[in-house]
């Protein structure tokens, strides 16, 4: 599983749901499948007792951020998360970081970035970008695993996008 792996976009790793258990050389250890090499030998388990209980620790972190996100429900049934063990922190993103790079990768507009770090990370729309670019695209919308791109595109073009007025040509 994955929540944010695009066939368009080069490898990220951001969401962790599709760590692996890898075996080489008699080591165990934990990775993100999108992100570690393929290798000869290698023994890759995609289901076992510590897969199943990192995804649903990942997934009841996500879950406290966007608890009405159908994706991450789903998941969290096949992997018996808990929506309710950590407190709500209702952000509604999950930092996928789809609508980034899509924006940056496919579309080469960057008008959606990652702004500050940590757990003040978020995304946004750079108004001066967003505002000439994203009115008639809106690509990124659909890839939002939890919806919270739309709404911040509106929050957003009330607030600081000028609004369009029509070229006289």
């Amino acid at each position: 599983p994955t929540l944010c792996h695009l066939k368009k976009l080069e490898n990220y790793g951001a969401c962790r749901i599709c760590t692996v258990e890898i075996e080489n050389r008699g080591r165990t250890q934990l990775v993100a499948a999108c992100l570690y090499p393929v290798e000869k030998n290698l023994v890759v388990r995609t289901r076992s007792g510590k897969v199943d209980k990192i995804r649903k620790v990942l997934l009841d972190l996500m879950l406290a951020h966007a608890p009405d996100s159908q994706a991450l429900k789903d998941l969290a049934q096949q992997y018996g998360a808990d929506p309710s063990r950590f407190e709500k922190e209702p952000s509604f993103c999950i930092l996928c970081g789809l609508c980034v790079r899509y924006c940056a990768e496919v579309k080469k507009k960057n008008a959606v970035a990652f702004v500050d770090r940590g757990v003040r990370r978020e995304i946004s729309f750079i108004p001066e970008i967003a505002s000439k670019e994203c009115w008639n695209c809106k690509e990124c919308f659909p890839l939002c695993p939890t919806s919270y791109l739309q709404a911040a595109y509106f929050l957003a073009e009330g607030i600081a996008f000028p609004p369009m007025v029509p070229s006289e040509e």
